[in-house]
């Protein structure tokens, strides 16, 4: 089939990989244009999907909006059977949803309807939910509120990181994707209406969000930290013993222990928080690498008794 692939980040290149292993011809990719990433005065850089598509030799567009007068016209040039989408990050308006014959199909990272939106992976981890999914919808103009045609369940282990979670979502997501454009090619690619109840929004992480609140209880805390490792990272903030600094968790357990929230219980790092305690498992200081608790501990003052309050 000659397709259009819309995606940007990590998640959306195993997809478009499979696509191209199964001899599919991919005609253009769209992608977010390049951003500056890193400290400032970086060159802008070009997001994953970008730099998978040159490597495979496809066309690269970057448009800033598809609801211009042209967008559908550009994309109706490219003579798509169908626009695969994965997580893209651009609105597509009615005209361009008309283009291709077979419709736009979009992954997407979550049990449909519950997580509609952005981070679908990190809110379904925060929430505490016991299992997850990718679902292939057609798309239409309501956000995420397609029909679904195919879609797999899979378990969030107790301990599951965003970041593993993201990675095993993508591979699986790249199979369906593949499964749904050889059933649409033989003309048999069936859909079912979303339900109606169960609907949830996956908002965007917001940097607030990321900064751990000691009150709240252990197993809360625990789920954020899991939720948003390794990027954007849970956080907390404390003088070390030269300076306030900021560090991230990204490892953590639950375990028992009562104390005004926020105070160090132990020498493992065992912190006090709203119902039971949180054991920092793995950390990473500013402009340093990922570290188990024990060599942070050797490098940091982070004394029993030590009440970890905002600075």
């Amino acid at each position: 089939m000659r397709i259009v692939f819309m995606g940007t980040p990590e998640f959306a290149v195993p997809t478009l990989t499979e696509i191209l292993g199964h001899g599919h011809e991919v005609a253009a990719a769209y992608t977010r244009a390049p951003r500056p990433a890193g400290r400032r005065g970086l060159e802008p850089t070009p997001s994953p999907v970008h730099r998978a598509a040159e490597r495979f030799g496809i066309e690269v567009l970057t448009p800033a909006t598809l609801r211009s007068d042209d967008a559908a016209d550009r994309l109706r040039g490219l003579a798509p059977d169908v626009v695969v989408v994965v997580a893209y990050g651009l609105i597509l308006p009615r005209a361009v949803l008309d283009v291709p014959e077979g419709g736009c199909l979009n992954l997407h990272a979550s049990l449909l309807p519950r997580w509609r939106g952005a981070a679908p992976i990190q809110r379904a981890i925060m929430a505490g939910d016991a299992e997850t999914g990718v679902m292939v919808m057609r798309m239409a103009e309501g956000l995420d509120t397609g029909p679904v045609a195919f879609s797999e369940r899979v378990a969030i282990p107790p301990e599951a990181t965003g970041g593993e979670m993201h990675d095993l979502l993508a591979k699986l997501g790249a199979d369906l994707v593949v499964r749904a454009l050889a059933a649409l090619d033989r003309g048999r690619l069936d859909f079912t209406p979303q339900a109606e109840t169960g609907v949830t929004y996956a908002h965007k992480i917001d940097k607030a969000e990321a900064r751990i609140d000691w009150a709240k209880p252990a197993r809360t805390l625990h789920d954020l930290v899991r939720a948003l490792s390794p990027f954007p990272g849970a956080f907390f903030e404390a003088d070390l013993g030269k300076a306030p600094e900021r560090v991230k968790v990204l490892r953590s357990e639950v375990v028992e222990g009562r104390d005004v929230p926020g105070r160090v219980l132990d020498s493992r790092a065992a912190i006090a928080c709203g119902e039971g305690a949180l054991r920092l498992l793995e950390l990473q200081r500013a402009g340093r690498a990922p570290m188990p608790a024990a060599e942070f501990l050797r490098g940091a003052r982070l004394d029993v008794g030590t009440l970890l309050a905002p600075l």
